[in-house]
C-alpha cells in the first residue's frame, strides 16, 4: 500500500482541468479519511498536519484544511487565518523538535507555482544552513519594479 501511495504522489494527476481533482482521488483527502497511512502530527475538526513522505528536510510537514479546497482562492479568509494560525503553532514545534532555527513556510497555488497536490496546503519546511536555493542575484528586482507591482496589488486589495 505504501508503494501505491508513493506512486499516486509522483505520477501525473488525472484531472480534467489543471488544478481540479476529485476528493475521492485526492491523496490528502484519503489521509484525512484514514484511507491512506500518514504520520499525523496534528489534527482537529478543521485542520490536519502530517509528515511529508517526500520531505525537503526532516520535519517537513504539510498543514491542510480537512475540507477539500483546490487552492487559496477557494477558502474563506476566516478559514485561511485559522489554517495559518495552526501552521504557526506547528512551525514552533518543528523548530523545537528538529533544533533547526530556520523554517520556510510555503503555499503554492497552481501548477505553474509548483503545486503538485491540488488540495490547499501550507508547507512547514525546516531549512539547514546554506540551503537557501531560492535567493539568487538574477531574481532581484529594482525598487521601481517592486513599487509598480505593489501599486497593482494595492489596487486589487482596495477593490475587494
Amino acid at each position: 500500500m505504501a508503494t501505491e501511495i508513493l506512486l499516486k504522489l509522483t505520477l501525473p494527476l488525472n484531472r480534467g482541468e489543471v488544478g481540479v481533482m476529485s476528493e475521492s482521488a485526492c491523496i490528502f483527502c484519503q489521509i484525512i479519511r484514514k484511507e491512506a497511512p500518514a504520520s499525523i502530527v496534528y489534527e482537529d475538526e478543521q485542520v490536519a498536519a502530517f509528515l511529508s513522505n517526500r520531505p525537503v528536510n526532516e520535519g517537513h510537514i504539510p498543514v491542510l484544511p480537512k475540507k477539500h479546497y483546490v487552492d487559496i482562492y477557494e477558502i474563506s479568509e476566516d478559514q485561511a487565518a485559522y489554517l495559518f494560525k495552526v501552521a504557526k503553532r506547528i512551525a514552533h514545534a518543528v523548530k523545537e523538535a528538529t533544533g533547526i532555527e530556520a523554517i520556510r513556510i510555503v503555499q503554492n497555488n497552481g501548477e505553474d507555482a509548483g503545486q503538485v497536490i491540488f488540495h490547499l496546503h501550507v508547507h512547514i519546511i525546516p531549512m539547514k544552513p546554506l540551503q537557501n536555493q531560492f535567493r539568487r542575484e538574477l531574481d532581484l528586482r529594482t525598487p521601481e519594479q517592486l513599487e509598480k507591482d505593489a501599486e497593482k496589488i494595492r489596487a486589487r486589495l482596495a477593490e475587494s
